[in-house]
């Protein structure tokens, strides 16, 4: 198998990947045509690189996506009967010589027909608007993606991101943001700050009149002098943490267990990378120093 398909490193086909860049055929490097760059995120350290991907690369991480749910359903049941506060975001992308898109993997997936067209799925029923989810503006997108899931944090079943990283941004975040995100939802209107149009048009429909009983609620939660455990008050529904706490990821432990008084579990769901997707953790409530992901043939 080695003789057909030998190992390689990243260093035997860049000037490959560079040369259809630049407007070369994919043919040098696949027997399919070569839709984006995938830029990868440099977690694991090392320079970031450029990935050359096909539509069936997209259809196999939606695949994967898919698995994560019901897996974690059957050991932690009724996740059909709330929503999900997951916080997901998009970066800036650019484009290479010869018009193929250099995108995050996570961004090449929030802006596909898999993600914007998806069915409804009340197991994977999101607090946070399309469009603060595709807003560029980090910001703003952070902004408008906190005010939905405050606004519905009595229906919130599981909190989370894909990096424990960026979960604990939106964390820091809030600490600095939670009054002016009251105000909004006191008075029924969205904050000046607020500019993408996008945003000014889904978050008018969640702040369709004023709340000031939730605004009371969070105030006095937020206005706490520690925020040990915050997590379980502000959605005390929340029955896990998504986000990944393995690898480079596992020095966020600590401030997730501070913050949710170790009282929710955290769940790794899956193995991945912009080179490609590997795995998923079938048995998602074992401890983060435990977890053993299972790969899939399909995808590695």
């Amino acid at each position: 198998f080695r003789r057909s398909v030998p190992i390689i490193k990243y260093k035997d086909v860049c000037s490959y990947i560079q040369r259809i860049a630049n407007g070369e055929d994919s043919s040098l490097i696949t027997g399919h045509p070569i839709t984006e760059l995938l830029c990868s995120s440099g977690t694991s350290g090392g320079e970031p690189k450029l990935m050359p991907t096909i539509p069936e690369d997209l259809d196999r991480r939606t695949f994967l996506y898919n698995l994560i749910v019901p897996i974690v359903n059957k050991y932690i049941p009724g996740l059909d009967k709330g929503k999900a506060m997951y916080l997901n975001f998009v970066k800036a992308e650019t484009s290479t010589p010869c018009g193929l898109p250099i995108r995050a993997v996570l961004t090449s997936y929030y802006k596909s027909k898999h993600f914007q067209c998806r069915p409804y799925d009340p197991f994977n029923d999101l607090t946070s608007p399309i469009q603060a989810i595709l807003c560029e503006d980090s910001n703003q997108s952070m902004y408008c993606q906190l005010l939905a899931a405050l606004i519905h944090r009595h229906q919130v079943m599981r909190l989370g991101a894909v990096f424990a990283s960026a979960f604990l941004r939106a964390i820091s975040y809030l600490e600095l943001k939670w009054r002016q995100l009251c105000q909004d939802i006191r008075t029924g209107h969205l904050s000046p700050m607020i500019t993408d149009p996008g945003c000014q048009i889904a978050m008018s429909r969640l702040l369709a009149s004023p709340d000031p009983d939730l605004a009371d609620e969070i105030e006095e939660i937020c206005g706490r002098s520690s925020w040990k455990g915050i997590l379980c008050h502000l959605w005390p529904k929340a029955k896990f943490i998504e986000a990944v706490v393995t690898g480079s990821m596992a020095q966020y432990i600590p401030a997730l267990e501070f913050f949710s008084q170790a009282k929710i579990p955290l769940v790794c769901p899956m193995y991945a990378s912009s080179e490609t997707y590997f795995g998923v953790n079938v048995k998602p409530l074992s401890k983060p120093s435990d977890v053993v992901f299972t790969l899939l043939p399909n995808m590695c």
